[in-house]
C-alpha cells in the first residue's frame, strides 16, 4: 500500500521516529491505526449507551415519571450556586 501524506505528518511521523520510540513509519502508522481503533470502540460504546439511556428515559417519561423543565433547571442553578460557594 502506498499511502500519500500531508508534509506535517510526514515530520510529524519523522519526530517520532527520532525520539527512539518508534523504529521506523511503519510503527508509527500501527500506533496510529491501534489508537483509533480504540477510540471508534470506545465511540461506539458509548454511543450503544446512550441509546440505552435514552430508551430508558423516553420510558420513564411515557409512564408520566418525567420532572418539569423549569425544576430541572432551578436544581441546576442551585447546584450551581453552592458550588461557588463551595469554592470562596
Amino acid at each position: 500500500m502506498n499511502i500519500q501524506l500531508p508534509p506535517d505528518r510526514e515530520k510529524f511521523i519523522q519526530t517520532q521516529i527520532t525520539t527512539g520510540r518508534y523504529e521506523n513509519a511503519s510503527a508509527v502508522i500501527t500506533k496510529a491505526l491501534k489508537l483509533l481503533e480504540e477510540w471508534e470502540k470506545g465511540y461506539q460504546n458509548w454511543v450503544g449507551e446512550t441509546r440505552h439511556e435514552i430508551e430508558i428515559g423516553t420510558q420513564q417519561l411515557d409512564r408520566g415519571e418525567g420532572i418539569d423543565g423549569e425544576i430541572v433547571v432551578g436544581r441546576l442553578r442551585d447546584k450551581l450556586r453552592q458550588a461557588r460557594e463551595n469554592l470562596a
